[in-house]
Parts: structure tokens; sequence; C-alpha cells
């Protein structure tokens, strides 16, 4: 029974990567619902999840809550080389990027942020929580780690824009050196919930701890993706 089950498994993720790979089912496309599909390929709701299960894992396609699934749009270029933010990384792909702030405060800084921050213990930190977008699909929640002493004021600004352009504009203040650790993970619950899916889905998290022009560490970012929205790559010259 167990071998029926698991041709079955693999003849249905076959079948719906065959249709996504010609087109028939295009990037952002919902799927029928797995009931319908369960009939379609008279198997049970179990197998159907199984396949889907799968071809989610490989990156071609995604769920949401209460929402059903849907086709993985193409993957973003992240070139971690390049001097960019996420609008413009975005738009420079022919891609449409918006960002919700979720919450900006200043709070005391966890032990990880003292530490990447080079902070004293009991440090105040701002930190500024964002979900963002890449044509209308949420693929990315974020928690900035700003050093409050480099920043005065920043929390009167509108934090929906790009903070990079905000550092320049207002304080003279550019990224310089760049340390990142990239880790793939389960999304925990604050970063699931802000992409509306379950937590524990697959996701890649990417640490940056941020120098300016003078050497300072001035803030870090807790990136949190899904997995199929992003491929990293580095130009070495």
């Amino acid at each position: 029974m167990r071998v029926d089950a698991s041709k079955t498994v693999t003849t249905i993720g076959q079948a719906l990567q065959e249709q996504i790979d010609h087109g028939l089912l295009a990037p952002a496309s919902q799927l029928p619902a797995e009931r319908k599909l369960s009939e379609l390929f008279a198997t049970t709701r179990i197998t159907v999840r199984e396949a889907l299960l799968q071809l989610e894992a490989q990156g071609q396609i995604y769920r949401e809550e209460r929402r059903g699934w849907f086709v993985s749009p193409p993957r973003l270029a992240y070139n971690l080389m390049q001097r960019s933010h996420f609008h413009a990384m975005v738009s420079a792909q022919g891609r449409r990027p918006s960002t919700e702030v979720i919450s900006a405060r200043l709070q005391p800084a966890s032990a990880a942020v003292c530490a990447w921050l080079r902070m004293p213990a009991l440090s105040s930190v701002i930190q500024i929580r964002r979900a963002r977008r890449i044509d209308e699909r949420l693929v990315l929640y974020v928690e900035h780690y700003l050093n409050p002493q480099y920043f005065p004021g920043i929390l009167d600004f509108d934090l929906n824009q790009s903070i990079t352009e905000l550092y320049a504009r207002h304080y003279d203040l550019h990224y310089g050196r760049v340390r990142f650790e990239i880790v793939p993970t389960s999304l925990p619950v604050e970063a699931a919930a802000a992409l509306k899916v379950s937590a524990g889905s697959p996701g890649l998290r990417i640490a940056r701890v941020n120098y300016d022009q003078h050497e300072r560490l001035i803030d870090c970012d807790l990136e949190f993706w899904r997995h199929d929205a992003i491929h990293v790559g580095v130009d070495v010259v």
C-alpha cells in the first residue's frame, strides 16, 4: 500500500510540475483546492498534501493560511556584494516593492543585539519591525536594530521608506563594511505571522551587521525570507 501511495505522490508532483513548466499554471496563480485535486487524481487528500509539501520544499509552490496553494513567482536575485536596498533591488529587476511598518520603538537590547553592535549590557536600542512585499506578495519579515546614539528622532520619520536613503538624507550616514550570516531555518512565530504562513514553515534567515563610512557599528538587521522568494549570489572580482 505504501509503495502505491508513494507512486501516487510522485505522479501528482510530476503532473503539477509539468503544468508549471509549460506555463499552464502561471506564476502566482492559485492551485485548485486539495479536495478537487484529490478528486482529479482519484486519491486521498493526505496523499495530495504530501505531493504539495514536496513541491513546496522544492520552491515550486507556496501556501498562505486560509487562502490555499499558489505557484511561486520567479526568485529575486540577492547579490550580497551589491550596495543596494530592498526597494532599489526589487525595482531594478522589474518587480514592484512595498514595505509596511509593523512596529517601531525604543526598547532594551537583547544579549544578541548587544553582542552584534558591541553595546554594553542593558543598553537601549531602536527596534523597527517591517513586512515587505514583491508584486503584492509577502516575502520578507525584517527586524532592524539601530544604535540610538546615531539616529536621534528617527522614530518621527515615515519608516515605510528606505532606511538606507533616510540615513543618507538626514544623518549623512552611508553603509560601509557589512557582515552577513545566512542560515536556512524554520520561520519563528513573529515572522510567520507577518508573512501569513504557518509557524515552522521553511525560510531563510539573513543577519546583517552594518558599519558606516567611519567604521562605526550603527545597526543590524534580521531578515526572514520565504525560502522560495530569493536566490543568493556573490560576484567576486
